[in-house]
């Protein structure tokens, strides 16, 4: 029989992976690779993250199958950010941004095998030159040209100037060989033909650099360590296969051709790079929640205190610490519902994406949403929860936390470095909004009678009646100011500009609906013991947002009361079984160990 010990083990690891691959990805990453010896200087510790990635990618399974497989992908990816951030994001990188265009927009090419072998093979480390660093936005029209050389065949990649310079890359380490993925627009004809990714050797096997190729390391920093540089192109030449041209041709009479259709459609598909990456950063963000909520627990628990009121009373008996802990750990369990959801395959249909035939589908700040709306949101919402509870774990560990162990504070490194990276959260958030304002392939949820089962805030149904309704009528007001300002005769950007925060509070009740339905779906067929920490975490979201449900009308006064009320309660509920709900996890030994200096 089933215990709930091991339906919440179940629920943690998912059904999707068997033991033999589990064993592999831990042996990729084994349990040496969550301590960093001490004394690094900041190149031996790049060095140190390189050779972890060697390693680990040479014990994985093979680069095409883990692509292919985003719940092994994902894990893999989860073991590396709980062990050493630096190490998920070198992975990261390698595998999605520079593996991953080689291996979707250059299939058919057999000419890419050179670089693709050496990239699967750990001989080279693959790169991202993607943002640049001069202008925001700057995805949407990237100021580096690549210009079809007929004499050779060819292309030429160019960087104007400084401001058009590639930042940030992992490119600084001298004796590291890098292949980098290149976004490039490509003109030909003396027009734009759209965003192309090209596959560039930025480093041989020494760390020689080729012509025409700058690197200028970036000042070391501690918040996520990597080798940051930037990287000027100028006119680097590289031949016509290090076109990743997915199925772009350009005729031996010089005539463009794209069967994807315009320049419009090219960014969207070029950007349609960005899944595996949202997968990658859900999961890890649900990874680091884990280990942070078990860290949390392990401080906590058996502590004594010494407050005036009680003195020797334990330290969770404290609603304050008892609230943290239990929330940390809901939070955990809520981000792993949502990690599951987002690496079960989805039917195309539902992936609420891709281009309209009139010339690709509306983006004004960034061309996430176009891509995959509902997906970038979910990143951007789970970065933003894993941020939030790393940041109160590591407050509530008091100063052990922040100063005994680097562990906490490198995971808050992650999750603030990626309200950024993987598509920048607020820019999200706006597109988002546009799209909801203008239904954009977005259908509002119905208006509904309720809330139903009398308002009582322990049903998934009342979570939800009041996520939709605050999501519906906040896109209505969003999307009635818009088109009032544009009747009165203002721009597009005034009449957005004058609205942004409620844009974001727009998108954030949106995401905030799609969370609780995964929730409410996930507690409904997962076993008995997940529903009051899942309830636990739902309450708190609700509790956050309540000053706009107050706003909208959704609810009365008093709400905040009966949110307190209904999650002390459930708090009194798990409270007992906090040991069980993190023993789930099944954390390495090293994650809650105490401090080496202290043993």
């Amino acid at each position: 029989m089933t215990t709930d010990a091991d339906g919440l083990r179940q629920f943690v690891h998912g059904p999707s992976l068997d033991a033999k691959t589990r064993a592999r990805l831990e042996e990729a990453v084994p349990e040496e690779f969550f301590t960093v010896p001490g004394g690094l200087t900041a190149p031996d510790r790049h060095a140190l993250t390189y050779e972890r990635l060697r390693r680990a990618g040479l014990a994985a399974p093979a680069a095409g199958e883990l692509l292919a497989d985003p719940p092994a992908l994902c894990a893999l990816l989860e073991r590396a950010a709980i062990a050493d951030p630096p190490l998920f994001h070198m992975m990261l990188l390698h595998y999605t941004l520079a593996l991953g265009p080689i291996l979707r927009f250059g299939a058919g090419q057999e000419e890419t095998r050179p670089l693709r072998e050496s990239l699967e093979s750990m001989a080279s480390f693959g790169t991202l030159l993607m943002t640049e660093v001069g202008r925001s936005n700057s995805h949407l029209s990237p100021r580096t040209v690549a210009r079809h050389d007929p004499a050779t065949g060819g292309f030429v990649l160019s960087t104007p100037d400084a401001q058009a310079a590639k930042f940030p890359t992992n490119t600084a380490h001298p004796d590291v060989p890098k292949t980098a993925a290149v976004y490039a627009t490509l003109v030909h004809g003396g027009q734009e033909r759209g965003v192309f990714v090209f596959a560039v050797p930025l480093r041989g096997p020494g760390g020689a650099v080729p012509p025409g190729v700058r690197i200028v390391p970036a000042p070391e920093t501690t918040g996520l360590q990597i080798d940051y540089a930037a990287v000027l192109l100028e006119d680097v030449r590289v031949p016509y296969e290090a076109w990743l041209r997915d199925g772009a041709a350009i005729g031996a009479d010089g005539a463009f051709h794209d069967p994807h259709g315009p320049a419009a459609a090219r960014l969207t598909r070029s950007m349609g790079i960005a899944p595996p990456v949202w997968r990658a950063v859900v999961s890890a963000s649900a990874a680091i929640t884990r280990a942070s909520a078990g860290m949390l627990l392990a401080h906590s628990a058996g502590r004594s205190t010494l407050g005036r009121l009680a003195p020797r009373r334990p330290l969770t008996d404290y609603r304050n610490q008892q609230e943290a802990v239990l929330g940390a750990l809901a939070s955990a369990y809520a981000l792993t519902a949502v990690a599951a959801h987002v690496t079960t395959p989805r039917p195309p249909d539902e992936a609420a994406s891709g281009a309209d035939t009139a010339g690709g589908p509306a983006t004004a700040w960034a061309p996430w949403s176009a891509v995959d709306r509902d997906l970038a949101l979910l990143k951007a919402a789970a970065t933003a929860q894993a941020q939030e509870t790393v940041s109160a774990c590591r407050v509530h560990s008091g100063a052990p936390g922040f100063a005994a162990v680097e562990r906490l504070n490198a995971y808050r490194g992650l999750t603030h470095a990626y309200q950024n990276a993987g598509g920048d959260n607020e820019l999200i958030l706006y597109d988002t909004a546009r799209a909801m304002a203008d239904r954009d392939r977005y259908v509002p949820p119905e208006p509904e009678l309720g809330p139903p089962d009398d308002g009582d805030l322990d049903s998934p149904r009342v979570w939800l009646f009041l996520a939709r309704d605050a999501e519906r009528r906040t896109r209505d007001r969003l999307a009635g100011r818009v088109e009032a300002a544009l009747r009165d005769g203002q721009d597009a950007f005034t009449a957005w500009n004058g609205n942004l925060a409620l844009a974001r509070r727009t998108a954030t009740a949106c995401a905030d609906r799609i969370i609780l339905e995964i929730l409410a779906a996930a507690s409904g067929a997962g076993p008995k013991a997940l529903g009051p920490v899942l309830r636990l975490h739902a309450l708190d979201r609700l509790e956050r947002r309540a000053a706009v449900l107050l706003d909208e009308g959704v609810v009365p006064p008093g709400i905040l009361d009966e949110l307190g009320a209904a999650r002390r309660r459930t708090c009194d509920d798990l409270a007992p079984r906090a040991a069980e709900l993190a023993a789930a996890f099944d954390l390495p030994a090293p994650v809650t160990a105490p401090a080496a200096f202290l043993v």
